[in-house]
C-alpha cells in the first residue's frame, strides 16, 4: 500500500561512502542522503545491505567492529527487508528480465518489496526505471531536490 511518500532504498555503497574517510567528497554526500533519510524517516534496506555494509567497512574501510555493528544495529530501524524464498525467486526473475547478476537482482526485488520509489546506488545506471523504482546516484543526485523540506 503506497502512502504517496517517496521511499529510498540505500544501497551498501552508499553506507560504506557514508563511513569511507579516503573518500571525503563521497563521505560528505553519503552523508547528506543518509541524514536526510534519518530526519524524514524514508529510508529503507535489506539484510543484504546490512551484511555488505558490516563486511566491508570491517574489512576494507578498518571500522572497528563494535562501532559497524552499532550502526548496522540503528540502520536496522530502518525496517530490513528480509531474505525468503519469495525474495530470491523474485530477484532471479530481476535477473532474468533485466540481465544483471544476481546480487544486484536481489538488491532490485528487496527495493520492489519495500515499495521503494528509488534507489539509491552507484552501481546502477541513473536514471533507469526498474518496475516502479528509479536509479539515483547518490553522488550525483542532492537529497534536497528529492526529500521535501521540513
Amino acid at each position: 500500500m503506497s502512502t504517496g511518500v517517496s521511499t529510498f532504498f540505500a544501497d551498501s555503497n552508499l553506507l560504506i561512502y557514508w563511513q569511507d574517510t579516503a573518500h571525503p567528497e563521497k563521505q560528505m554526500r553519503a552523508a547528506a542522503w543518509v541524514e536526510s533519510l534519518w530526519l524524514k524517516g524514508q529510508g529503507r534496506l535489506s539484510w543484504q545491505v546490512l551484511h555488505e555494509f558490516y563486511w566491508n567497512a570491517t574489512r576494507k574501510l578498518r571500522v572497528e567492529n563494535n562501532l559497524a555493528r552499532g550502526i548496522v544495529r540503528e540502520l536496522a530501524q530502518w525496517s530490513p527487508v528480509d531474505t525468503s524464498l519469495g525474495l530470491v525467486e523474485s530477484a532471479w526473475s530481476w535477473s532474468e528480465r533485466a540481465q544483471v547478476p544476481y546480487w544486484d537482482g536481489l538488491i532490485l526485488a528487496a527495493a520492489e518489496r519495500c515499495e521503494a520509489t528509488y534507489l539509491l546506488t552507484e552501481d546502477f545506471t541513473a536514471g533507469r526505471r526498474y518496475g516502479d523504482c528509479t536509479v539515483l546516484n547518490p553522488f550525483t543526485a542532492d537529497p534536497d531536490e528529492y526529500l521535501p523540506a521540513t
